[in-house]
């Protein structure tokens, strides 16, 4: 992941005091986490009619993604990064259609396809979340999403 370009996204949406003795794993679950509290706040701002917050919401949850989206190295990840801005690009867009229509349904897709992503991130081995890891060959690989 582009740690300048991710780094900038969260800084816009949360406290930056966080962000300093990060690495790029945890910021992009402390990405992910903040696109899930902002798109989650935004669902009970909907449902309890406080319409202008509630865009405001939806619009911090876009800036995340979208954020996560262009750090992504399509170089190193291949079909990974590939499958993965796809994700993003639909999250953004359902994100956007669930505001114009007042749709609860839409940020809920949202925050469950979120966590699921977050799950995978979480389940990455410790030894590998540095960016490479060794394959049975001797060789480094490299991840998708740094």
């Amino acid at each position: 992941m582009n740690g300048s370009a991710a780094i900038s996204t969260y800084r816009s949406v949360s406290n930056q005091s966080a962000v300093v003795d990060t690495n790029p794993h945890q910021l992009v679950l402390m990405l992910i986490d903040g696109a899930i509290e902002k798109t989650g706040a935004a669902l009970g701002r909907l449902r309890s009619g406080e319409i202008a917050e509630k865009g405001r919401l939806i619009g911090g949850s876009i800036a995340i993604i979208d954020g996560l989206r262009v750090s992504l190295d399509h170089e190193a990840g291949g079909e990974l990064a590939a499958n993965l801005e796809r994700i993003y690009d639909y999250m953004s867009r359902r994100l956007l259609e669930a505001n114009m229509r007042n749709e609860p349904a839409g940020l809920e897709e949202v925050i469950s396809l979120l966590k699921e992503i977050r799950e995978a991130w979480s389940a990455i081995p410790q030894e590998v979340r540095g960016g490479r890891c060794a394959r049975s060959d001797g060789r480094q690989q490299t991840l998708a999403a740094q």
